[in-house]
């Protein structure tokens, strides 16, 4: 089963992020940086659902991942960043969607999306996915999912390469040809046997990480362009 996801408040910045958070010494210092960050700022002064959405508008602008008429699935869509830069790059309507998100977290209706609440790991999600496609094939997959952290470096890592496969199993079977694939990887040893892969099914392999990206995070993107399509691949 799965919900449409559920309406959006807004608040001032300030008042949003200090009820998020309780007054625990670690939510002090997440709250400070927060406040700090002007990634964080500047989203909420355009309207962004968060500062992630710069981190694609970065990687459309290098390598032009969106064009008007395109289909986008995005994965892992709360709150809604992505799905907001996608809907207007593609110039996506609430007449004719082009975009569709899922996220296992409630997401607030996007104009122009397609949005659903729903566990990506379940095995109805990829066929519920192509419905909501409406039959037709997409032209981009990104990915922004993430596992829940242990605390562990290494199981945390094989959490969110478990996440990847699933997302790449699910675009090989869903893009056109000349289709592009965008997925976050955190760092820890066991992506190379997996971009090795990317590099057969796809013309282009690129390494990324965006301004947006904390420095001191782990974290990069693979943008993979030029989907050979599943005779070539």
């Amino acid at each position: 089963m799965y919900n449409i996801c559920m309406a959006f408040n807004a608040r001032p910045l300030k008042e949003k992020l200090h009820r998020k958070r309780s007054r625990t010494k670690s939510s002090a210092a997440w709250l400070q940086r927060q406040i700090n960050d002007p990634y964080v700022a500047e989203a909420h002064h355009l309207g962004f659902r968060g500062r992630a959405a710069f981190k694609l508008q970065q990687m459309d602008r290098q390598f032009h991942l969106f064009a008007p008429g395109k289909r986008v699935v995005d994965l892992g869509c709360a709150p809604g960043g992505w799905t907001q830069i996608a809907v207007k790059a593609v110039r996506s309507t609430e007449n004719n969607p082009l975009v569709v998100g899922l996220d296992l977290l409630p997401t607030a209706p996007i104009a122009g999306a397609r949005m659903i609440q729903m566990d990506f790991t379940s095995d109805d999600a990829p066929v519920v996915l192509q419905e909501l496609l409406g039959g037709h094939k997409a032209d981009v997959v990104m990915s922004d999912m993430a596992a829940n952290t242990t605390g562990n470096h290494m199981t945390d890592h094989l959490r969110i390469m478990n996440l990847l496969k699933m997302a790449y199993a699910f675009a090989v079977q869903v893009l056109n040809p000349n289709g592009i694939f965008i997925a976050k990887i955190f760092q820890g040893g066991t992506e190379n046997k997996f971009l090795a892969q990317m590099k057969k099914d796809f013309k282009t392999i690129k390494h990324v990480k965006p301004d947006a990206s904390r420095k001191d995070s782990s974290e990069f993107y693979v943008v993979a362009l030029g989907f050979r399509g599943n005779d070539e691949a």
